[in-house]
């Protein structure tokens, strides 16, 4: 256990256990994977050992020896799980085939062929377990990224505290280097944070005072204090690591229909192999030996190793590649359907913008000194335009003019008087009217281009003329209109905008960010009438409560990250990011996912219409059908692996 240490306030602490590096679990061996290990090299020396006895030494007993231990250490396993699928579950599967195909071998005097079956069927069983622990390891890196615990302040001491002793309210003290124990928000300081294990986010983002950080995300150049906004188990990690088991347990309609007819193939096959034996002994004249040693090898390559696993080796890959790229599918049916959807439909607010009213524009001769006095009297109001615009001041250095009496002006605006006693006053046309002013040429035409784009404006004026004229809205998600390009370029047909704002507002952010389609002025329920209409499958992006049935109702829902809690259970698809661009390098991946796919099931289903005559036939000894067989299967879960490396 490490020393105490003693904290700046003279407190002890305990410092956190060292954690293992994010990602290292890709390089950690499951028990479950070391006794495979073991198990295939025990099967691999007992066949060394036969075969040595048997061709080489010419003694009996090391050859007994030899092959018993690899049918103990290749069969057994592989029988156990057969028998426990028989039981439990009511079905066949390949286990039992390759089980009783090794033993066919051996009951004809093949003892090496049996024992070669068996190798290479436990190499190829350990092959997929190493490469589909690849992508499982996912949620064990993401575990990883949760620190124990944190150093907090609570009723003004500071300690260690335990991650889940940590509570709402607390203060958390980050230093350089360290993981964010908890969602919260910044009180104190400015840093840089590495938010790449979380969002996929290549670059630190700078946080200062007001921003969020997110759980297992590394603060990296200052140190900060930030108020916990969520306990530990609904953190933003936690919602992550659960978004990730549930993908990993549903499945895709292909997977689920390849798992659904591995029992009767199974079956089949097992059938088959009796009426083969019977047709190559009684109709093609082979003794008994020759004619059951085919139908053995009939057996062997006819089994669907490679066509059952060929789905979920892809579906896993890439659905590890698109989290680590920040987008979480809920389950692989859902990557399914992001490869077919031909329209997305947006939410605006909160999806295509920032739900944040933002200073958009400032037309004045002087633009510093309008929006210097405009940020004095609105410092008085609580209102969201007069936050946008007090926070557009600070942004850009201007400080507020200080003003006296201030007074609002109920449907009007708000009005002071400034240190010489001159009326200040900032609101709509009718304040303005009302102190006497009016607009010149180029601010009316400036307002009224406003009002087109549908931003809330604000007039800033002294005494009875107007300084300036402003316009505050809700600004877009940067990089969105580039988002949608490539959204059409990736193959979405019909990308349109569903809003509840009004035709003026809608008209004009369709066409900023790019849009040809739109639908204005809807209730939710309109919302959920127009998925229906669309061309499908179609695909539903949205924030808020008010889009949870409309992404409940599409063919696949796609919820940002910043949204609400609502929206994010309500769809099959998380940005976690809230980054709309990483939603068109999804769409290519799941397409391309869907090609494996295809590929990986074409390809099994070949080697089997293939070699399984030529078995029949006589033109493919044992040994070479299991190299067939185990071969195709591997080379199969490979294809899928190819897509952990992709980026989104």
């Amino acid at each position: 256990m490490s020393a105490p240490t003693v904290n700046q306030s003279g407190v002890p602490t305990t410092p956190p256990p060292q954690r293992q590096a994010p990602g290292s679990a890709a390089f950690r061996l499951s028990p479950e994977l070391r006794r495979a290990l073991l198990l295939t090299g025990l099967t691999l020396l007992g066949l060394g050992l036969g075969l040595l006895g048997e061709h080489v030494l010419h003694q009996s007993a090391l050859m007994w020896a030899g092959y018993a231990l690899a049918f103990l250490a290749g069969g057994i396993p592989a029988a156990r799980e057969a028998i426990q699928t028989l039981t439990t579950e009511h079905r066949l599967d390949v286990d039992l085939l390759m089980v009783l195909a090794a033993l066919g071998a051996a009951s004809i005097g093949q003892m090496a062929d049996g024992a070669i079956l068996l190798f290479l069927f436990s190499l190829s069983n350990t092959l997929q377990d190493w490469a589909m622990g690849r992508t499982k390891n996912a949620i064990a890196a993401l575990m990883d990224l949760n620190p124990q615990g944190a150093t907090i302040r609570r009723d003004g001491a500071e300690r260690w505290c335990e991650l889940g002793d940590i509570r709402v309210g607390d203060l958390l003290l980050v230093r350089p280097g360290e993981r964010i124990a908890a969602d919260a928000r910044v009180v104190q300081g400015n840093t840089a944070v590495d938010e790449s294990p979380i969002t996929g986010e290549s670059r630190p983002v700078d946080k200062a005072v007001g921003a969020e950080l997110a759980s297992g995300t590394v603060n990296l150049n200052g140190s900060v204090e930030a108020e916990v906004l969520r306990p530990a188990g609904e953190s933003t990690l936690a919602r992550l690591v659960g978004l990730m088991e549930q993908a990993q347990t549903e499945k895709s309609r292909t997977e689920t229909l390849t798992e659904r007819w591995e029992s009767p193939y199974a079956t089949a096959v097992l059938l088959g192999v009796p009426l083969v034996f019977a047709g190559l002994h009684f109709l093609g004249g082979l003794d008994t030996a020759a004619a059951w040693y085919r139908a053995m090898t009939f057996m062997v390559v006819a089994s669907p190793c490679a066509v059952v696993i060929s789905t979920p080796a892809v579906m896993l890959s890439a659905m590890a590649a698109a989290a680590r790229g920040g987008v979480l599918f809920k389950s692989s049916a859902a990557l399914d359907a992001l490869a077919s959807v031909n329209t997305v439909a947006f939410d605006k607010t909160g999806t295509l913008t920032q739900a944040r009213m933002t200073l958009t524009r400032v037309v004045a001769d002087d633009e510093a000194a309008a929006l210097a006095l405009a940020a004095g009297l609105e410092a008085h109001s609580e209102h969201p335009i007069a936050q946008a615009i007090v926070t557009a001041a600070q942004e850009r250095g201007v400080a507020p003019q200080a003003v006296e009496e201030a007074q609002a002006i109920p449907g009007h605006g708000i009005e002071a008087h400034t240190a010489s006693g001159e009326k200040a006053w900032a609101g709509n046309l009718r304040l303005m009217r009302r102190e006497g002013a009016a607009l010149t040429a180029a601010q009316e035409a400036a307002l009224n281009e406003l009002n087109m784009q549908g931003s809330s404006t604000v007039v800033v004026g002294l005494g009875s003329r107007v300084l300036g004229v402003m316009g505050v809205a809700d600004a877009l998600r940067p990089g969105i209109a580039g988002a949608i390009a490539e959204l059409k370029a990736a193959g979405i047909a019909h990308p349109v905008m569903l809003t509840g704002d009004k035709e003026e507002v809608a008209a004009s952010v369709a066409q900023e960010v790019g849009l040809s389609e739109y639908r204005a002025e809807l209730l939710p329920e309109d919302k959920l009438r127009i998925i229906g209409e669309l061309p499908g499958p179609v695909a539903m992006v949205g924030d808020g409560v008010n889009d949870a049935p409309a992404l409940a109702r599409a063919d696949l829902g796609v919820a940002v990250g910043s949204g609400t809690d609502v929206a994010i259970e309500s769809a099959d698809v998380v940005l976690m990011q809230s980054d709309l661009g990483r939603l068109a390098g999804a769409v290519r991946l799941a397409r391309e996912a869907r090609h494996t796919v295809r590929f990986n099931l074409l390809f099994a289903f070949g080697i089997i219409l293939l070699v399984s005559p030529l078995a029949i036939a006589g033109q493919v000894p044992l040994p070479l059908g299991v190299v067939a067989h185990e071969g195709g299967t591997v080379f199969v879960v490979f294809m899928g692996l190819r897509l952990l490396r992709r980026q989104l």
